[in-house]
């Protein structure tokens, strides 16, 4: 492991971002976690206090808020609330509550890290690895999602930067409890968050598991074009581009409707971008959206050309979803615009096929999505670059899993044999692709070394297939913890 990349401070300098630490000196110790005489004093052993519920009320700082009905199989489920700094590098400043969920199963048990990269859902569920593992989770809500955000906000600190040092605190917080092995994961953008926490303090946990999580350049990134150019047939890509083209060039039918029909069904408006915006926008997000959750079998769907304005509305809320441009759902995803705008970056769209039609041409970007003025805060093309750089050179005990036709996978991060580490493509697969949908050999691999990396014994590939197949019995429902904007926001 490369001196440069391991020192999350160094790391930080080479950004030149949030966390300012050039110069030599690391975050403050007292950022980071309480000093270990003072956790080894206020923690429990599971022999001195078998109870979970007295050694979590004993971490400092940590606020256990509910305990919920227990699953069938016994697991014990916490809505908690961890103190973190808004700055780790001012933490005296101003501080936030940073909500999360524990699956505590045993103590003894791995214990699985999992990012969404935004908001949670307090309602019970578990993550694929969490179920393949048996073992515990601990789910952290992004900061700045849902009540998870600094009062006043102070948007220069939302970064990867900062948010991989809430998770390293929260690592240090919780090992004392669970000190056996530790699996980071999260899907797209939660993937992304592990991943990063892993570039700046890659000894926090043994291993990530990181699912359609993309790497893109600038707001803009041409390759997404080029990739859904190749999706699917001739004759379904042109049905795409027609039925975008059609949307628009009946603006004076289909606007009035898709106002009215997200009104009714949603209650949505569209004070912040106008109507006419926001019908543009999900045009053309249309496409895109097309591949991330459709397949091939979702052409035959498209209406054919000539048909009733309210059958395109229709169609465009099964592909789309006419909140998707809201003012509740922009707002509430603000928080993901600001990082696409600022340092994640995002997709382009192709508007070539749209000349004529397009009020707002080149304007579907995040930086406009976002609710207020973003010209405080520029992109930083470097960031992504450089994580990427680490993913691959020095990214150890990392498994990749993407979807063969998800839009996403056009910026799939690239990792080393030598750093056992792993990327897999489900044929087929879209943006809920997963370990158990992988074909059977990269399947059994991918199984053997995530029970290795969990200190888990090997087991045969008969178990192994069963146990992957069995995720309709488990006893919490088991998801790869995509969220995503066109969802809406997770629901408790």
């Amino acid at each position: 492991m490369s001196r440069f990349f391991s020192r999350p401070a160094v790391l930080a300098c080479t950004l030149a971002l949030g966390l300012q630490a050039c110069g030599g000196s690391e975050l403050p110790p007292e950022s980071i976690a309480p000093s270990a005489p003072e956790v080894q004093a206020q923690s429990l052993t599971q022999d001195a206090a078998p109870d979970i519920l007295a050694q979590l009320q004993a971490v400092p700082g940590l606020t256990v808020l509910q305990e919920r009905p227990p699953s069938p199989s016994g697991a014990r489920i916490f809505v908690l609330a961890y103190d973190q700094p808004a700055d780790h590098l001012h933490p005296n400043g101003t501080r936030f509550q940073q909500r999360m969920t524990l699956v505590f199963r045993n103590a003894e048990a791995p214990m699985v890290l999992a990012s969404t990269g935004y908001g949670i859902s307090t309602s019970p569920g578990q993550t694929e690895p969490t179920f393949l593992l048996q073992g515990n989770q601990l789910q952290v809500e992004h900061r700045f999602f849902g009540p998870s955000i600094p009062q006043p906000a102070n948007w220069r600190l939302l970064s990867i930067e900062q948010a991989a040092a809430d998770h390293h605190r929260i690592v240090q917080a919780f090992k004392p409890l669970f000190p056996g092995k530790w699996i980071s994961t999260g899907g797209s953008k939660g993937g992304m968050t592990s991943l990063y926490h892993r570039a700046f303090f890659p000894r926090d946990v043994d291993a990530t598991v990181a699912y359609v999580a993309p790497n893109s350049y600038g707001t803009q990134d041409p390759r997404y074009v080029k990739f859904l150019s190749k999706l699917g047939t001739p004759a379904c890509r042109e049905s795409i581009r027609g039925f975008q083209r059609e949307v628009l060039e009946r603006r004076t039918e289909t606007e009035p409707l898709f106002q009215a029909t997200a009104a009714a069904y949603y209650g949505s408006t569209y004070d912040f971008l106008g109507v006419d915006k926001a019908l543009e926008f999900s045009a053309l997000e249309f496409a895109f959206a097309f591949w991330q959750y459709g397949d091939a079998s979702l052409c035959d769907e498209i209406p054919p050309p000539g048909g009733s304005a309210q059958g395109l509305v229709d169609f465009l809320d099964d592909v789309v979803g006419l909140s998707y441009m809201s003012d509740g759902d922009l707002d509430y995803y603000a928080p993901y615009d600001f990082q696409a705008a600022t340092q994640l970056g995002s997709y382009a769209s192709d508007e070539a096929h749209l000349r004529g039609v397009l009020r707002y041409p080149r304007g579907y970007d995040p930086r406009a999505l976002v609710p207020f003025d973003m010209r405080p805060y520029p992109f930083n093309p470097f960031v992504m670059p450089i994580v990427e750089g680490w993913v691959k050179a020095f990214g150890e005990r990392i498994l990749l899993v993407y979807g063969e036709n998800d839009p996403w996978s056009t910026g799939a991060f690239s990792v080393s044999a030598r750093n056992d580490s792993y990327r897999f493509y489900q044929p087929g697969g879209n943006h809920g692709s997963r370990i158990t949908g992988l074909p059977e050999a990269e399947q059994a691999v991918a199984l053997e070394r995530l029970r290795s990396w969990a200190g888990l014994p090997t087991e045969s590939a008969a178990t192994l297939s069963l146990r992957a197949r069995s995720a309709a019995s488990a006893d919490l429902p088991v998801t790869t913890g995509v969220v995503d904007r066109r969802r809406g926001p997770p629901r408790d």
